[in-house]
């Protein structure tokens, strides 16, 4: 099961609404928790769940306060579903993106140059030197999903071309 709930509105501290607080902590973590809530029964013989965070998690990026606090939200969640669950045989586990070439990069700014400036400096940032691809997240989540990783519980796999490592 992957529960991806992701809402990212740029505001520096000093731009805060109590409406963009609420917004994005309402998305990106109150959706999480009650989907992996509601899957719970449908998982009777066990299981993973994937729960896609991001490297802001461990990452600090001016404009992005709330959203960074949401993520490192279900990051701690999951440490600890991964012991609520373990019980039930399920593992529980999070993917972090990195910056990766979607249309919601596009999205954040008001023009395909600001766009481009923006993911520009995240390759430039990263030691890949590149934006993700939507199939390599995918990748990372079909290992924490499947068999192949049936060892694993409680982690956090950063698919960000090392850009949160270094």
């Amino acid at each position: 099961m992957i529960a991806n709930a992701g809402f990212v509105e740029h505001a520096k501290i000093f731009d805060l609404s109590e409406a963009h607080y609420d917004k994005t902590m309402d998305i990106n973590v109150k959706g999480v928790v009650f989907t992996v809530q509601k899957a719970l029964p449908l998982m009777s013989r066990g299981g993973s769940i994937v729960v896609v965070s991001s490297i802001v998690n461990v990452k600090g990026i001016p404009a992005h306060g709330i959203y960074t606090a949401t993520k490192a939200a279900v990051r701690g969640l999951v440490r600890v579903w991964a012991q609520e669950l373990k019980d039930k045989g399920i593992r529980v586990n999070t993917l972090s993106p990195g910056a990766t070439e979607t249309p919601i990069i596009r999205g954040q700014f008001e023009s395909d140059e600001a766009s481009d400036a923006a993911k520009g400096a995240f390759a430039s940032m990263t030691p890949l030197g590149r934006l993700g691809l939507p199939e390599e997240l995918a990748a990372g989540a079909y290992f924490l999903a499947s068999d192949e990783s049936s060892y694993i519980t409680g982690i956090d796999l950063p698919v960000d071309g090392g850009l949160a490592q270094v």
